[in-house]
C-alpha cells in the first residue's frame, strides 16, 4: 500500500515538461527574486480552491481503491459508535434545553449530512464532520436568548445558517485559510483541552439528571464501568500483553464491544427491576417537532433576519475555527501523510453543509474534536522495532511501535455516515432507545480522558511534575533552559482554557468563538515577546506536517535554526519570525517528537 500511494504522489517540485530540475529551480529562484512581493491586502479570488482541487484531484481514484485495506474495518466501526454515540447525547442535551425542537432524528441526519458531502468530494476526507459539543452550546444559548421574544427558533436558525453559508464561502473565495499558518500547537492544545472537559462535563450532567435513587447509583456504577473497561482495552492495545492479533482486536473494538455488553448487562438479574433514563427517540425520518422537513424559514419578520447576521457570524468564526483546527490535528505531524491538504476547498463544502442544515431544522455539522484525529489514528499502520537510541539507555534496545502509513482513503468516512443513515431507521432507533443514558455518560469520560491525555498541555504538566531523574535525556523540552518558560507556557494555556470553559458556563457562551480566535494574534504578537525563538520553537510548533501545510502557504511559529529553504516562493511571507517549512521535520511539536520513539533531533 505505501509503494502504491508513493508511487502516485506527485513531486511537489516537480519540472514542467521539457524542463531540467535544475533548469526549474533555477527559474523560480530567479522569478523569485524579480517579482515583486504581493501586498498585504491584494486578494488572488478562488487561487485557494482552485489550487485545492488541482492538488488533490490526482489522487480522488486512489483515494477510493487504497480502502482494500484490513484497516478500514476496525477504523469504520470504531468512528460509527465514536461518531453517532456522543452525537445521540448531544442530541439529548438540545432535545431538553431547546423545548424539543432537535432531537435524534436531527442529528443523526445532520451526521450523515457531513458524512456523505465530506467523504465524496472533500479534499481532506480524513476529517470526521458531525454535530459537536461547541454547536450544541451554541444552539442552546441561542434558544435561550430568543425565546422569550417568542420568535420562531427553526426559522431564525434557519437564517443564521444562510447567512453563515454567505460568510464561509466569502472566507473561501478570498483564501482566508491561508491564515492557517498562524495556527499553531497553542491555540489548538488550548481548545482541544476545552472540548476534552466538555465531554467530560456532559458526562456528569447525564448522570445528574437522576438524583439520588437507585437509577443513580446504578447508572454511576455502568458509567465507571464502561469507562474502565474501555480504558483497559486501550491499554491492552498498547501494552506488550498478549499476541498482537489479540492486541489489535481490543484496541479496535474494544469499546464499541464495551458499549453493546453494557445495554444488556442493565437488564440482567436484580438490575431489571430498576428504571434506568433512555434515549427519547420518535418516529424514523420525520422531525422530533410536530413540523415537515423544511423550515419555514419565512415566518419571521424582517428585523429578525438581520439580527440572525451577528449569531451567523459568530457561527462562522467558530466554524473557520473549529473545522480547520480538527483537520490541522487530524494531519498532525505524528501521522506519516503522503496525499495533500485542501483547506479553503473545505471550508467551502462547510458553508454548504451549514445552509442545508439550516434549511432542513438540523444542528450545523462540522469537523469534530477529538473524532477527527481518532479516525486518523485507528487508519494507522505500525510495525514493531527496536529502540536503538543511543541517548536513551533505559529504553534502548526495547521494542517500539512506529507508524509506516496511513490509509488515506474516503470509504471510512462514507461507509460510517451509511451506517449512521442505518441507525435512523426503525427497526435500530428501537435498539437506540435501549441504550441507557449511564452508557452514553461512560462513553463521554473515556472519550474526555483520551483527549486530554493526548492533549499538549497534559504532556508539558507530566513532564514538569515527572522527576528529573527519570525524564529522558533527549526529551525535546530539555532542551529549553529556562524550565520557567515551560511553567509559564502551560499557565497560559491553562488560563486560555479557563476563560473559554468559564465563558460558555454563562449567557455568553454565544460569543465564546470570539475569544477562542483571538487566541492566534496573542500567540503570534504577544508571546514572543516573553518568551525566545528558540523557547517557542520547542513549545509550540506547527500543528500539521510541512507538506500538509503547503495548502496555506506555510506554517509558523518553529525555531529559526531549524529553517529550510529548498526554493519555494515565500510571496505571503511578512513576518520576521515566520519561518517556511519544505519538506522537513523540523516543524513537529514536542509531543510528536516524545511519541515517536524520542528520536533525536537533526
Amino acid at each position: 500500500m505505501a509503494s502504491t500511494i508513493n508511487a502516485t504522489r506527485p513531486d511537489v517540485n516537480s519540472s514542467p515538461p521539457g524542463t531540467s530540475a535544475m533548469e526549474h529551480h533555477s527559474n523560480r529562484a530567479s522569478s523569485g527574486r524579480t517579482r515583486p512581493s504581493s501586498r498585504w491586502w491584494k486578494i488572488y479570488f478562488f487561487r485557494g480552491i482552485i489550487n485545492d482541487i488541482r492538488r488533490r484531484a490526482p489522487f480522488y481514484w486512489s483515494d477510493w481503491i487504497d480502502a482494500w485495506d484490513y484497516r478500514v474495518i476496525p477504523a469504520t466501526v470504531y468512528m460509527y459508535f465514536t461518531n453517532i454515540l456522543p452525537a445521540l447525547a448531544f442530541s439529548l442535551d438540545m432535545f431538553t434545553k431547546t423545548n424539543m425542537q432537535y432531537g435524534v432524528n436531527e442529528v443523526l441526519l445532520a451526521s450523515v449530512l457531513g458524512a456523505v458531502v465530506f467523504s465524496i468530494i472533500a479534499c481532506q476526507p480524513l476529517v470526521i464532520v458531525g454535530v459537536t459539543g461547541p454547536i450544541t452550546v451554541f444552539n442552546y444559548t441561542v434558544y435561550d436568548i430568543i425565546a422569550p421574544s417568542g420568535t420562531n427558533y427553526l426559522a431564525f436558525m434557519c437564517w443564521i445558517g444562510l447567512w453563515a453559508t454567505v460568510l464561509h464561502w466569502i472566507l473561501a473565495v478570498t483564501n482566508s485559510c491561508n491564515w492557517l499558518k498562524y495556527v499553531t500547537r497553542f491555540p489548538c492544545d488550548i481548545f482541544g483541552f476545552y472540548v476534552a472537559f466538555i465531554y467530560l462535563q456532559k458526562g456528569i450532567q447525564v448522570l445528574e439528571r437522576f438524583g439520588y435513587g437507585a437509577p443513580f447509583y446504578l447508572s454511576l456504577s455502568v458509567a465507571l464501568l464502561v469507562f474502565a473497561i474501555a480504558y483497559i482495552c486501550s491499554e491492552l492495545g498498547s501494552s506488550g500483553l498478549f499476541r498482537h492479533p489479540v492486541r489489535v482486536f481490543l484496541k479496535d473494538y474494544g469499546t464499541p464491544l464495551t458499549v453493546v455488553f453494557f445495554t444488556g448487562f442493565v437488564h440482567l438479574g436484580r438490575m431489571k427491576s430498576v428504571e434506568l433514563e433512555k434515549l427519547p427517540t420518535s418516529r424514523p425520518f420525520f422531525p422530533t417537532a410536530d413540523r415537515p422537513w423544511l423550515v419555514e424559514l419565512w415566518d419571521i419578520e424582517v428585523r429578525e433576519v438581520f439580527l440572525a447576521l451577528p449569531f451567523a457570524i459568530l457561527l462562522t468564526i467558530l466554524f473557520w475555527f473549529d473545522h480547520n483546527v480538527s483537520s490541522l490535528i487530524a494531519q498532525g505531524t505524528e501521522f506519516p501523510l503522503r496525499k495533500p491538504a485542501g483547506f479553503h476547498w473545505d471550508i467551502f463544502l462547510l458553508g454548504l453543509t451549514t445552509g442545508v442544515a439550516g434549511i432542513l431544522g438540523l444542528p450545523f455539522p462540522n469537523g469534530l474534536i477529538p473524532q477527527a484525529p481518532f479516525h486518523t489514528e485507528s487508519l494507522c499502520v505500525t510495525r514493531v522495532e527496536v529502540d536503538t537510541d543511543e541517548n536513551n539507555s533505559s529504553s534502548k534496545g526495547h521494542s517500539i511501535y512506529k507508524r509506516t502509513h496511513v490509509v488515506e482513503q474516503r470509504f471510512s468516512n462514507l461507509a460510517q455516515g451509511l451506517l449512521t443513515l442505518g441507525t435512523a431507521t426503525g427497526p435500530l432507533l428501537i435498539v437506540l432507545h435501549l441504550i441507557p443514558q449511564a452508557v452514553l455518560a461512560g462513553l463521554f469520560f473515556i472519550m474526555g480522558y483520551q483527549a486530554i491525555e493526548a492533549n499538549g498541555i497534559t504532556l508539558k504538566l507530566l513532564y514538569l511534575l515527572r522527576d528529573k531523574n527519570l525524564t529522558a535525556t533527549n526529551h525535546p523540552l530539555n532542551r529549553i533552559e529556562r524550565r520557567g518558560a515551560v511553567w509559564a507556557f502551560v499557565i497560559i494555556e491553562l488560563v486560555g482554557f479557563g476563560v473559554t470553559f468559564a465563558i460558555t458556563q454563562t449567557i455568553a457562551a454565544v460569543g465564546f468563538p470570539v475569544f477562542i480566535f483571538a487566541l492566534i494574534p496573542v500567540r503570534v504578537l504577544l508571546m514572543p515577546r516573553f518568551f525566545t525563538a528558540h523557547e517557542l520553537g520547542i513549545l509550540d510548533a506547527p500543528t500539521a506536517s510541512p507538506f500538509t501545510m503547503e495548502s496555506v502557504g506555510g506554517a509558523y511559529g518553529a525555531h529559526a535554526e531549524d529553517r529550510t529553504d529548498e526554493g519555494r516562493d515565500n510571496d505571503n511571507s511578512t513576518n520576521c519570525n515566520e519561518v517556511l517549512f519544505s519538506g522537513t521535520e523540523t516543524g513537529k511539536s514536542e509531543e510528536g517528537l516524545a511519541e515517536e520513539g524520542r528520536r533525536k533531533n537533526d
